[in-house]
């Protein structure tokens, strides 16, 4: 018999379901993911398996049940500690960490942000099913368009060819992808840098000296967030960016600074209504807002597209 998990979460009144819907329907062609209704059904690795995740808001999005089926047998040592590891997932991809009203409690009457903190009350920011989906992610995005890093995920996980029993692909976990060719990454569109980023990443999760899932087990606290940054800072190819983005797409950690994130500056503009917005001066602004830097940047995507990040 395959293993089967499930989990049922009860979500805040003010829960907004198209954040994280949205996410999850970003590539049209769905093979990876697909959003229907309420429901996202997603493809993924879980411990070195094919899997696939049905989640799905239910009772007018007052809860949120999931179920995950791992291809293989279901002996014990897959099960493992599965049913606390699925909870904590869906409560990252679901974007539940403190925070949301916290913001808007503290600054909703800030004269700029405080209206569109009101406009877009309850959003939250759901995270990948992994830190180190999101942190593909974070590196698969640099320096280019979300249309274009969309279409360059596809191929990645294409190219590993992870495919659960439901027909569904699935993300690659750190083995999957260090078993692919440079050749095969650069097949699939991805630069010589960005291939020896993923290589430097790969290793050092499967060396065990970039432990992303043991980071994920609680919520973080500062000091942890700054032990990550720490150590994705020393991995050549990867910036300042690329850390934040990953730390809350990965980890849903609040307070990271987006100031380098291009959509974020033109929010920014648009809401303060000049032409243009620098990193030094998105940077300041953006820090008025601390411990909820991530969660104002997540505001600004959110005032120009539901699938702007």
């Amino acid at each position: 018999m395959p293993l089967v998990l499930s989990t049922q979460v009860a979500l805040p009144a003010n829960y907004r379901p198209q954040d994280m819907l949205a996410l999850h329907a970003r590539d049209a062609l769905q093979a990876s993911e697909k959003v229907e209704g309420l429901r996202v059904s997603k493809g993924l690795t879980w411990q070195g398996r094919p899997a696939l995740l049905e989640l799905e808001l239910v009772e007018g999005a007052t809860q949120a049940v999931a179920s995950l089926a791992v291809d293989g047998p279901a002996d014990t040592g897959a099960t493992g500690d599965g049913p606390a590891a699925l909870d904590a997932m869906v409560a990252r991809m679901l974007g539940l960490g403190e925070g949301a009203d916290q913001l808007a409690l503290q600054h909703g009457k800030h004269p700029v942000l405080g209206p569109l903190l009101l406009s877009q009350m309850g959003l939250r920011v759901p995270a990948s099913s992994s830190p180190f989906e999101a942190l593909v992610w974070a590196i698969t995005g640099q320096q280019i368009s979300v249309a274009a890093a969309i279409a360059l995920r596809r191929r990645l996980i294409a190219a590993t060819a992870l495919q659960h029993s439901s027909g569904m692909l699935c993300h690659p976990d750190a083995a999957a992808l260090a078993a692919l060719t440079p050749e095969q990454l650069r097949a699939a569109g991805f630069s010589v840098s960005k291939i020896a980023t993923l290589e430097r990443v790969c290793a050092a999760v499967l060396d065990g000296s970039l432990p992303l899932d043991a980071w994920a087990t609680q919520p973080l606290q500062a000091q942890d967030a700054q032990a990550i940054e720490d150590a994705l800072l020393a991995i050549k190819g990867i910036g300042p960016w690329t850390v934040h983005y990953a730390l809350l797409r990965g980890f849903g950690w609040l307070d990271g600074s987006l100031h380098g994130d291009v959509a974020v500056r033109n929010a920014l503009a648009r809401l303060l209504d000049v032409p243009s917005v620098s990193q030094r001066e998105a940077e300041q602004w953006l820090g008025a807002f601390a411990p909820w830097r991530a969660l104002v940047a997540a505001h600004l995507w959110a005032s120009l597209s539901a699938k702007s990040y």
